[in-house]
């Protein structure tokens, strides 16, 4: 068989062929690089979330054990007193219409309103194809309801005798219930929200909103008396550091495909 002549010109390499080759060459080079940055992003996001977790976990034990030993009462009197006229302690500062809209305010952190937006939140995100993520704001709400009021048997503390209360309330003090459960609600759809969303702003905004909401409730329960500071800040701190748990779960049950991703996935 003739061998093919070695004067034989090879098919020439035309321009766009090189380009591609090139830019396959430089893709290949920056792939373990652009890997390697992914994953030290995700995974420094993940160490900071579990630091901020350990972080508001510590602070819920100090603020039980220094309320438990009585070390907080001079603070808790202080605050409460400071919120009342000094003429007339069952009187909240600032006008009947400001007092009318605390009230409104914390109601945004009771039972019977967070149960409806759960419900509702569940309710949408099934019907939208989200079984999944819907199960999971179910558990992680009601799982934080329940350990709440286990919290609140163990503690045993009683409401603020100091002042008249502006609201009624029967369950014990510590840790503030609607300080918890807004924190537990609101910054859990926040999450949920945020995590859907494409643009930075968005994600701002919605974590801005959950954690505002967290907020005004958990003040409007010391500016009415029916809870201590510290009550509240207790609450603040075991209802963000659940939230961050379930985040964390949920995190992980997406990258395995049991939690969706994107909302009517």
């Amino acid at each position: 068989m003739p061998r093919p002549s070695a004067n034989v010109a090879r098919k020439p390499i035309s321009k766009g062929d090189g380009t591609r080759l090139l830019a396959r060459i430089r893709s290949a080079g920056r792939w373990p690089w652009s890997r390697a940055v992914y994953l030290g992003r995700r995974e420094i996001g993940t160490l900071a979330t579990l630091l901020l977790f350990a972080a508001l976990t510590l602070t819920f034990g100090i603020v039980a054990n220094e309320m438990s030993a009585g070390n907080t009462r001079a603070f808790d009197n202080a605050v409460v007193m400071a919120l009342r006229s000094d003429a007339n302690p069952s009187d909240p500062l600032g006008p009947m219409w400001f007092e009318g809209a605390v009230r409104d305010i914390t109601s945004l952190g009771s039972n019977a309103v967070l149960i409806i937006l759960t419900l509702g939140t569940v309710g949408f995100l099934a019907l939208s194809g989200a079984r999944g993520a819907a199960l999971h704001v179910l558990v992680s709400v009601g799982t934080g309801a329940i350990l709440i009021q286990v919290l609140k048997e163990l503690f045993g503390r009683v409401r603020p005798d100091v002042v008249p209360q502006a609201v009624s309330e029967v369950t014990r003090s510590f840790p503030s219930g609607h300080a918890t459960l807004a924190a537990v609600t609101y910054l859990t759809l926040g999450a949920l929200v945020a995590r859907v969303q494409t643009k930075p702003a968005l994600k701002m905004y919605v974590l801005f909103v959950a954690i505002l909401m967290t907020v005004l409730v958990g003040v409007s329960r010391i500016y009415l008396g029916v809870h201590w500071p510290t009550d509240v800040l207790a609450g603040w701190c075991l209802g963000s550091a659940w939230a961050i748990a379930c985040w964390l779960v949920a995190v992980q049950l997406q990258r395995k495909g049991q939690i969706e991703k994107r909302i009517g996935a």
